[in-house]
């Protein structure tokens, strides 16, 4: 891959303009009580923490062993699914704030969290939970980014009749949390038939790790389209 193709490959940064998701306590669990919680339009969700030796001195201090029973508001969560792509959402960290009570103005906790999962009901598509992690400065997470394409409607390659053949939709990578990229856009304009961009070749923050032992392995390629052979 010639040297052109490092400066056309990008990371798109996120946004911070998302609402702060407000949750509550639970501390009774089971599926009775989530669905008493989810007639009530609350939505049962928990918070996990992981080890974070980056910490600053001065940061919140997690229990690596405690995990977070809450539940969040129905409406505001849906409001947060509508206005972003769901293959984004486990790539955007949300500000997260716990108070006492359902309106109360205590707050028990508070910092950024990243989604990890959110569970629907597999007939309905109704939410379920959700599950966080706690996503504190210096804390690394393993993200799976999504990847899109641009240019393809100037591409070389496509427009002689080949095809973009998508070999990987995201990258894994460690990320520090103030450096989640939401998406990593790949710029396929300059491909031809048979060129193909490799994990190697996508440039981002310099301090996210790509976890794959080969790096040499493709994101995407230009195929040949197929001929038909009944023609």
């Amino acid at each position: 891959m010639s040297k052109w193709w490092r400066t056309a490959v990008v990371s798109l940064r996120k946004t911070r303009s998302y609402h702060t998701i407000q949750a509550i306590p639970r501390e009774i669990t089971g599926n009775r009580v989530s669905v008493k919680d989810r007639a009530q339009g609350r939505i049962p969700a928990v918070v996990f923490a992981q080890p974070n030796p980056n910490a600053a001195a001065d940061g919140p201090v997690r229990s690596v062993a405690r995990k977070h029973l809450l539940t969040t508001e129905r409406k505001q969560i849906q409001s947060i699914l509508n206005s972003i792509e769901l293959p984004y959402l486990c790539s955007t960290t949300f500000p997260l704030q716990i108070r006492a009570g359902s309106g109360s103005s205590t707050l028990l906790e508070s910092g950024n969290v990243l989604p990890i999962k959110v569970h629907r009901d597999p007939e309905t598509g109704k939410l379920l939970n959700l599950v966080f992690v706690w996503a504190d400065e210096g804390t690394k997470l393993k993200v799976d980014v999504p990847v899109v394409f641009k240019g393809e409607d100037v591409c070389p390659g496509i427009k002689k009749g080949g095809l973009l053949n998508k070999i990987r939709p995201s990258l894994k990578y460690n990320c520090p949390s103030e450096h989640i990229p939401q998406k990593i856009e790949i710029d396929i304009s300059n491909l031809d038939i048979g060129d193909k961009v490799f994990m190697r070749d996508v440039t981002v923050h310099p301090s996210l790790e790509l976890l794959s032992k080969n790096e040499s392995l493709p994101v995407c390629k230009i195929v040949a389209a197929k001929l038909d052979s009944t023609q």
